[in-house]
């Protein structure tokens, strides 16, 4: 009977410190869903609403339905010439950059005096301004004085005009996308120390040599990181815009005139607000499929728990 007292007495207590608890968990939480709302969610719908209206900033805006879109499909040639600008890009500087990342990361993954001072320095260009780095391009691409046709020209070797040249122009930009492979080298070099030392041991003992241990073990278990990496990297491909704008403006001849510079320009330029929007909700279907398309075929090659991939 006195515990049960003791119960009753002590339940108004425990639900006012409870309704304390979460009173101030929605203080802390709350500016955070209010800057969500407002600067997140808010400018979401309302770019939605401005794909179906003609809006040019200097006048009120206008009811247009699909006519955006239509447009978009059915008339504008630049749009198909920056979607398909896009896409060689990322279809050549995805797979290159992954490539790229995950050697380094297997060099840099040895216990050697100074190897953490290589990891930074790898890392470093990830972080740099997209401004600086492109400025620094623009000197290397240079047909006369850059580094790069300096260097192929001491191996008897005719540099080509990069960016100033529609063949090279896109190339020299696919080429310019691996100097930020840093942050991918990073997720790459955690992947590889998180696998299971005791699996190569395993490997060695069956008598595996280095080759297959990378193919039968280091490959399989790396398999989430690639997959990570490859829908990270696709997202940003289909994003390129700091680099065009800075060195090309979309030239030559509308060879570097990306999908989200050439949504810039419309914005920004010839202030079509509306015929953006829609542009940008079309990039984020595209984006969406092609991640969907991804999550369905990474059943078949992804390896997760101990599971094989496709099981």
């Amino acid at each position: 009977m006195a515990r049960l007292t003791q119960k009753v007495i002590e339940s108004p207590v425990r639900r006012r410190k409870l309704s304390r608890e979460v009173l101030w968990g929605y203080v802390f939480v709350g500016p955070w869903i209010l800057g969500f709302l407002i600067f997140t969610l808010g400018p979401v719908l309302a770019s939605l609403g401005l794909s179906f209206m003609d809006y040019e900033l200097i006048s009120a805006p206008t009811w247009r339905g699909l006519r955006n879109y239509a447009e978009l499909i059915t008339q504008d040639r630049l749009f198909g010439v920056s979607l398909y600008n896009t896409i060689f890009y990322t279809l050549f500087s995805v797979p290159l950059g992954i490539i790229v990342a995950f050697s380094l990361a297997l060099l840099l993954n040895v216990q050697l005096p100074g190897m953490n001072v290589y990891r930074t320095v790898f890392y470093l260009p990830a972080v740099t301004a997209g401004v600086a780095v492109s400025l620094l391009w623009i000197w290397l691409f240079n047909p006369q004085f850059g580094l790069i046709n300096y260097l192929l020209r001491s191996l008897g070797l005719p540099g080509p005009g990069w960016l100033v040249d529609p063949v090279w122009a896109k190339p020299a930009f696919i080429l310019m996308s691996v100097w930020g492979v840093g942050g991918t080298v990073v997720i790459f070099l955690a992947g590889l120390q998180g696998v299971p030392r005791s699996l190569y041991e395993a490997a060695e003992i069956d008598g595996a040599n280095t080759l297959q241990r990378f193919r039968h073990v280091t490959i399989p278990m790396m398999t989430p990181v690639i997959f990570f990496n490859m829908i990270v990297g696709i997202i940003g491909s289909f994003q390129v815009f700091t680099s065009a704008y800075v060195m090309t403006q979309g030239g030559p001849r509308d060879a570097t005139l990306f999908y989200v510079l050439y949504l810039f320009k419309q914005g920004f330029k010839l202030l079509r607000m509306g015929y953006a929007a829609a542009m940008a909700w079309i990039l984020f279907v595209i984006i969406i499929v092609l991640t969907l398309i991804q999550l369905r075929l990474s059943r078949k090659w992804v390896y997760y728990e101990g599971e094989l991939a496709g099981e």
